[in-house]
Parts: C-alpha cells; sequence; structure tokens
C-alpha cells in the first residue's frame, strides 16, 4: 500500500500519450475544471486558464490559483488572484445596518444630503417581501431608502458598488445618480463605478439612497460601497504562455510554455457511470506534467492555491481551516465556522456546510500551509512556507510541490481537490447522506486515500472511456456532434446529488441552475433522458423514483404527475407555482417505456403501474388536444392546443401501450395502441398548415419544432408516417439562423437540447449535420462565456438565459439512436 502512494516520474508512456492524443474538443464557452454536483462545480470562464480568477458555475469567484518556479523565474499558469474589497459602507450580508424608507412617493430631491427625512420609517436591511431572508417586509410596488453614514476621506483605488435588487433600482451618493440597473440581480453582485464618482465621498457625512421598483415575484434591495483593493505588484511574476486546451468527456487539459520547461495540466473529474461509488467520490485530480523543451535540466517548483471560498455562499462568512496528514496524505481542510447544514434554498447559492480539502501525497514531500487569501503568494515568493492564520474571511489554502530538476523525462505529480458535505439533500423531512457515504461508514480521508492509490488505474479507464465515447459520437453524428457531447458530459452529471432514500432507492436529483432552482424537475429529467439511458439508466430511475414516490405515498394527490419535489436542496414537495399536468405525466411514462427499451423488459414500470395507467388516462382525457397548459418550454408562456404537447401526449399513451405489451397485457395494449393511432389521424389533420405542422391546431401560419415526435421513432411505435418526419424537416432546414433553428414561429431564440433532438428525426447524415452545425458555432462563439447556456438568441448567439443545466445530457439523444436503432 505505501507504494501505491509513491512519487512517479512516468504513469506510462502508453497512458500519457493516450490521454493527450484523445482530447477532442477545443472550444467551449467555459471549461469545466471541478465537476461533481451542483455546489461543488469551479470552471474557468476564459480560453486562458490564466485568464480570469476561476468560479464557481453561477459566476461567483472560487479561486484557484497556480504559479510555476523555474529556475528561479516565476510563471503564473492557472487563475488569476482574487480581487480583495475593503469596506467602506457595509451591506446587510456583511453587517445589519438600520436606514430610513418610505413606500410612498417622497418627491423632489430625495436623495440629496439636506432632505428632510424625519418622517420617514426607519427599518434593518435587507428590504423585500420574503420573511425567511429579510429584515423589513416590503410588499409594495416601491421603496425608497436613505442611508446616512460617516466617512473619513482617504485615497480610494477604484469604488465599487455591491448591490442586490429586485427589481429595477437606481443608486445615489450624496444626491448623484452612480447606477442604474434593470430586472433582478438575484444576489449582491460588485459593480464598477466610474472613477469620477470616489471624489463624491465626503469628509464627514454622506447618504446613499436607493430607490428600487418591484415588477412582480421577489423584492429585495440592499446595497453597501467597497473598495477594489490595488493587487500587489509583482514584477517578477510572468505569465506562462497557453499552447493549447483540449477537452474531453472526464478531462481538460491545458498545456503551457513556463519559459525552458513545458507544462502539462490535467483537471480530471472521474465521473464514469459505470461505477456510482467512484462517480459520486467528491476528488477531483489536478495533474502536472513537466518535461524541458532544452537540452538542458531545470529546477522545477509548483505553487497551488485554493480560496475558502470553495466552502462558503458568501464571502463575509467566516472560516476554521486546519492542516494535518492521513493515511499517507498530507491534507488541507476548510469550512464554515458556522456549519448551517441545509439552512438555505435557492438557485444562486453556493454550499456554506460541510468542509473543501486539498490532498497531496506524503511522499511528494509537499508543503501545504494556511494564508490570508492574498498571503499564500507572498510566501511562495518569499520561501517561507508557514500557516500564519487558521481562522478568518477568505482564506487560502497553499500547496508547494517539489518537481525537482525536470530534464527530457517527463515529472508528473497531483493534488486532490475533495469536498464532504455531510449530507447533500433533504427529502420529505430527512436529510440525505451523500451516496459515497450511505451508510454512514466512510469517511472523507477515507476518500482521498481510495483516489490516491486508484490514482493510475482511475486515469487509464477515464482514458479508454474518453476514447471511446467519442468515437461512438463521430460513428452516430460526424465531429462537430461529437464535441457537443463531449461540453456536455460532465456538466449533465454534475448538475445533480446521488443519494440513497429512506425507502432503499436511488436518487438522482437534478437543480435547475439558474433556472429557478427547483429539485428533480420532471421536464428536467425528460431531456437530460438520453444520456443516462444511454450510459446508466438506474441512474435515469434515480430521477423518477421520487416523483413516483410523491403520488404513491399520498403526498402529492393529482390526478398526473408532479412539476417537481422542491427547491434545490430540499425535496420536501412541489414549490413551482403551477402544474404542467400534460407535460410531467408524459415525460415520465414515455420514459419508463424508454428505460424498458434500454433494459429489455418493463420490471420498473410493472413496479408503479397503477400510477402509470393513472397518469395514461389523464393524458387520453386532457393531451390529445390540451387545453391552455405550459409545457417544459414554460418561458414562452401558456398555448392552448399546442401540436408538440399533444405529439408528448400521443407517445406518452404509445409507450403505455408498449409497456402493456411487455408485460402481457395484449388487450390493454391493443386498446391503447389504438387509441393512440386513431390520436395519430387526428392530430395530422388539425396541425396541418401545407408544408409543414403548425405551432398549435388551428393557428396557421405557425410553427415549431416537433421534438416530441422522437420517441415514436426511437422506441419503434411508427405511428406517424414517414412523409410527417420528412415535411418538417424540409421546412426546418428553410428557417435556420446562424446560430440555430429558432424554438418555433415566436421568437428567434432556441434550446439547443431540442435542436438535437429535431436533428435526430432527419433521416440521413446531411439534414441531420446542417441542423447540428449552427449549434457547433454557438457553443464556439457565444459571446456569454458561462458553463454552456441551452438557452440562446440564435440571430447574435447570446445565451438568454439558463446555464450549467443538466438537459444537455439530451444531446446524447443521436448516440442512442445509434445504439438502439443503427445508423438510418
Amino acid at each position: 500500500m505505501k507504494n501505491a502512494l509513491k512519487p512517479f516520474g512516468l504513469l506510462g508512456c502508453a497512458l500519457l500519450s493516450y490521454i493527450g492524443v484523445h482530447a477532442q474538443a477545443t472550444k467551449a464557452p467555459a471549461y469545466p475544471l471541478i465537476t461533481h454536483n451542483p455546489y461543488f462545480s469551479v470552471w474557468s470562464f476564459t480560453d486562458e486558464l490564466n485568464g480570469s480568477t476561476t468560479k464557481h458555475w453561477t459566476g461567483k469567484g472560487q479561486s484557484l490559483l497556480g504559479i510555476a518556479k523555474v529556475d528561479g523565474e516565476y510563471y503564473r499558469f492557472m487563475g488569476n488572484e482574487p480581487v480583495s474589497y475593503k469596506t467602506i459602507l457595509a451591506d446587510a450580508d456583511e453587517k445589519t445596518y438600520t436606514a430610513k424608507y418610505i413606500e410612498a412617493d417622497p418627491g423632489k430631491n430625495w436623495a440629496e444630503t439636506a432632505f428632510d427625512d424625519s418622517k420617514w420609517k426607519t427599518g434593518a436591511a435587507p428590504f423585500g417581501n420574503d420573511p425567511a431572508y429579510n429584515k423589513t417586509m416590503w410588499k409594495s410596488r416601491d421603496i425608497w431608502v436613505r442611508r446616512t453614514f460617516t466617512y473619513t476621506k482617504t485615497d480610494v483605488n477604484k469604488l465599487v458598488l455591491k448591490l442586490h435588487h429586485d427589481d429595477q433600482a437606481e443608486v445615489y451618493l450624496n444626491g448623484e445618480k452612480i447606477d442604474e440597473s434593470e430586472g433582478a440581480n438575484g444576489d449582491l453582485q460588485i459593480i464598477q463605478l466610474k472613477n469620477s464618482i470616489k471624489d463624491k465621498l465626503r469628509d464627514g457625512e454622506n447618504v446613499l439612497a436607493m430607490h428600487c421598483v418591484n415588477t412582480g415575484g421577489g423584492a429585495w434591495i440592499d446595497a453597501g460601497l467597497a473598495e477594489e483593493v490595488k493587487p500587489a505588484e509583482r514584477a517578477e511574476l510572468n505569465e506562462a504562455k497557453q499552447t493549447s486546451v483540449v477537452l474531453n468527456a472526464t478531462q481538460t487539459i491545458y498545456n503551457f510554455k513556463c519559459g525552458p520547461v513545458d507544462l502539462k495540466v490535467i483537471f480530471t473529474s472521474p465521473l464514469l457511470m459505470d461505477n456510482l461509488d467512484l462517480m459520486s467520490r467528491p476528488v477531483t485530480y489536478i495533474t502536472y506534467r513537466a518535461i524541458s523543451n532544452t537540452s538542458k535540466a531545470h529546477s522545477v517548483q509548483l505553487y497551488f492555491g485554493a480560496s475558502t471560498d470553495l466552502a462558503v455562499d458568501k464571502a463575509t462568512q467566516g472560516i476554521t481551516a486546519k492542516q494535518y496528514t492521513s493515511n499517507g496524505l498530507s491534507i488541507l481542510k476548510a469550512g464554515t465556522t458556522e456549519q448551517p447544514i441545509l439552512k438555505k434554498k435557492g438557485d444562486d447559492l453556493r454550499i456554506d456546510w460541510g468542509y473543501a480539502y486539498v490532498a497531496v501525497p506524503t511522499a511528494l514531500k509537499a508543503s501545504q500551509f494556511i494564508t490570508s487569501q492574498t498571503g499564500g503568494l507572498a510566501a511562495f515568493f518569499a520561501g517561507k512556507f508557514k500557516t500564519t492564520t487558521t481562522a478568518g474571511k477568505q482564506l487560502s489554502l497553499n500547496t508547494i510541490i517539489p518537481m525537482g530538476n525536470v530534464g527530457g523525462k517527463v515529472v508528473e505529480r497531483y493534488v486532490e481537490i475533495g469536498y464532504n458535505d455531510i449530507y447533500s439533500v433533504q427529502y420529505f423531512g430527512k436529510n440525505l447522506r451523500p451516496w459515497w457515504n450511505k451508510n454512514g461508514d466512510q469517511t472523507i480521508e477515507g476518500q482521498l486515500h481510495k483516489a490516491a492509490v486508484d490514482y493510475q488505474s482511475i486515469m487509464a479507464r477515464c482514458a479508454a472511456f474518453n476514447k471511446d465515447m467519442y468515437s461512438k459520437a463521430v460513428l452516430a453524428g460526424g465531429k462537430e456532434y461529437a464535441d457537443l457531447c463531449i461540453l456536455a458530459y460532465r456538466q449533465a452529471i454534475a448538475a445533480h446529488a446521488l443519494v440513497r432514500s429512506p425507502q432503499g432507492e436511488l436518487l438522482f436529483l437534478s437543480k435547475e441552475n439558474f433556472s429557478n432552482g427547483s429539485i428533480n424537475t420532471v421536464d428536467i429529467t425528460y431531456p437530460s433522458a438520453p444520456m443516462f439511458l444511454l450510459y446508466k439508466p438506474e441512474l435515469l430511475k434515480g430521477m423518477m423514483n421520487g416523483i413516483f414516490y410523491y403520488s404513491e405515498s399520498g403526498k402529492f394527490k393529482k390526478p398526473f404527475a408532479a412539476h417537481d419535489l422542491g427547491t434545490y436542496p430540499l425535496a420536501n414537495g412541489q414549490t413551482y407555482g403551477e402544474d404542467m399536468p400534460v407535460e410531467e405525466s408524459g415525460n415520465m411514462t414515455i420514459l419508463a417505456a424508454a428505460i424498458a427499451k434500454a433494459e429489455g423488459n418493463a420490471s420498473y414500470a410493472k413496479k408503479h403501474w397503477k400510477t402509470l395507467t393513472i397518469w395514461k388516462d389523464y393524458l387520453i382525457r386532457e393531451g390529445i388536444d390540451p387545453g391552455s397548459q405550459l409545457c417544459t418550454d414554460d418561458f414562452a408562456g401558456h398555448l392552448a392546443r399546442n401540436a408538440n404537447l399533444s405529439l408528448k401526449a400521443i407517445n406518452g399513451i404509445a409507450s403505455y401501450a408498449m409497456l402493456a405489451d411487455m408485460l402481457g397485457h395484449k388487450d390493454v395494449a391493443a386498446k391503447n395502441r389504438k387509441i393512440a393511432k386513431d390520436a395519430v389521424t387526428k392530430w395530422m389533420k388539425l396541425a396541418d398548415d401545407g408544408d409543414h405542422y403548425a405551432l398549435a391546431f388551428g393557428n396557421k401560419d405557425t410553427w415549431s419544432q416537433k421534438y416530441n415526435l422522437v420517441w415514436d421513432k426511437l422506441l419503434g411505435f411508427n405511428l406517424f408516417p414517414q412523409s410527417v418526419y420528412d415535411r418538417e424537416i424540409k421546412y426546418y432546414l428553410g428557417k435556420q439562423n446562424k446560430f440555430g433553428l429558432p424554438l418555433d414561429s415566436r421568437k428567434s431564440y432556441t434550446k439547443s437540447d431540442w435542436i438535437v433532438w429535431t436533428a435526430t428525426l432527419a433521416n440521413n447524415q446531411r439534414d441531420f449535420k446542417e441542423l447540428i452545425e449552427p449549434i457547433y458555432k454557438y457553443a464556439n462563439e457565444t459571446p456569454t462565456r458561462v458553463p454552456m447556456g441551452d438557452w440562446h438568441e440564435t440571430t447574435n448567439g447570446k445565451q438568454v438565459g439558463f446555464q450549467a443545466r443538466s438537459v444537455v445530457g439530451g444531446y446524447f439523444i443521436k448516440m442512442l439512436e445509434q445504439k438502439w436503432l443503427g445508423n438510418k
């Protein structure tokens, strides 16, 4: 066992070349670095790893910093030093404050310092309409707020505004408007102010005034002022030259030139679905491979710094940290002092319970120490590797790795980044442990040790999977399609938490990232399903088990499937404000049939037959010609007689018939197949619009993507004639924009997952690739640099909404077709 953790020079030439040769995609909207679940998810938002501070998928900074010291010269290859701020006027997250406020128009000059606000009310911030979080309730349309504060004039580097608003807000400093922001921003955001505004700060009394308008839904206003601290000047710090970046299913691989040494940096999150214990292990490897690019050997030392922001929701939260050794590993550990386990729910949140870990084999003789956020790099330059603090805010976990003299042979080292969330989600009142510790008998130290012992075999398994997945994706849809699958793979898995229910069932619970924060949304499960049907149907069952339980336990009493199980991470019952009866019932029934197709038996459907029958009956009553209901594309609003939603109902009924046949219920199967077949005839008449089929029955001169039709093809129902497919595909090819096929005739935006489903309706590779090429162009050229969004504008490639969601698992539907039907 000791030998398993020893340092090594070559991992094996064949394995290392394997990693490089089979890394395929070279461009992404953002680059996955650490991808495990919605809370442990770190990305680079720039093409160069050293082009920006690394971030959580929400965009909040979670800094990973890498410096190479080569023959006494320093080269930064990973991240930027995180920006530090010095408080001038605290926001409510940092310190409770009171302010004057009024909800009736105060008239002119209300923002001026001399304005008389003595008749205004006094309240504690933040102001809003959520009693769980807001100190002063504001339930009207408008609120005006005035904060008087004393300031001692000093030199300010850059003045920034920290603002949380919902909805429209305007902010004034001493009577001068300094910012106007539309909509809602979800959290305190840093807003850069014009340099001249800092001169408006007065020595003595000042007034920060705010006006916020709530246009509907949530309401919130809170603000503060801070100085962006000037970073330390380090003339001796060079920027490493990034020569390439490539991605494959489980890895992101960077190559750098650090003067006379070439450095390869590999981020590996081993999300291999054939081993759930490994997939759920919350450990990512960062591998470093150095080799001389001259005829000489060079002294190399690496610095890795991880911000304790990995373990907080807000930078103002207090942290405790320590360094220790365990099982042949040197370990740094950090977490909040408060540890509010599962106390928050919502969308734009990060975890603030549990602990982040940085581990390295003790045999590598690395140095580990804890400092302030800026202290780690200073210590590396000074050569003083000592802990200077173990408590505070925004600390740095520092690791110095000696590479020795690097010559013409590769020298390889690695560190592990892990996270123990203790409890991952709450499920109908019970806190559930992560899958890797589902029995409560594992430790994170044990998981880090297993990761170290198995390092070489895991890297080999990842390399083999990467190669296999890519080659099959190319076969199914071509290189551009395969590259899209690479971008989707880790994102789709990491938008879930894997746990075991109190009933002993696997639960794979999604989070609606930057959508509404719902947990286990059925119409998120549905588009993501193809990837899991392809690789691990058990995980798809894990997305459905909770919804079945919700109905079968009597907790959800309606005759159709629920929309969700709550707001992440609390799965205690539906929180979305409106049902989607046809949508979700159709989704669940179709996916039950898809599981039966994947597994070759209907045992899963048999377990839930009574519930599926109730949902199928609802589809027959309400789905064939649906009323005004929301569907998965709820952002487009209600739509009666939705032709695509009708397709879902028809395929849902046909799915039930297929399952009945597999279970030996031949009469039931025949009866329901006839209902579905008769509905097809009706659908073709009602939706007919000449050279295509309409968006809604009777709504002429409209159109929409009929992506729900794909299950008629994949499940072999063959209810619709080929002419329906051909007519639609021909029409779509004439409606494409630069960055894709619009979702329908109402708007020019689209959903990229649905385009891939729609493209799979094509009966030839030429048409499929013609529909895929604009999505590939979007992924490579979008100006919105965030983890891949699935809702974008087809005219300019900009994100409309959503990011880092699991629905991109739907890109694998063409591979699923290849597996089930073969290329046509």
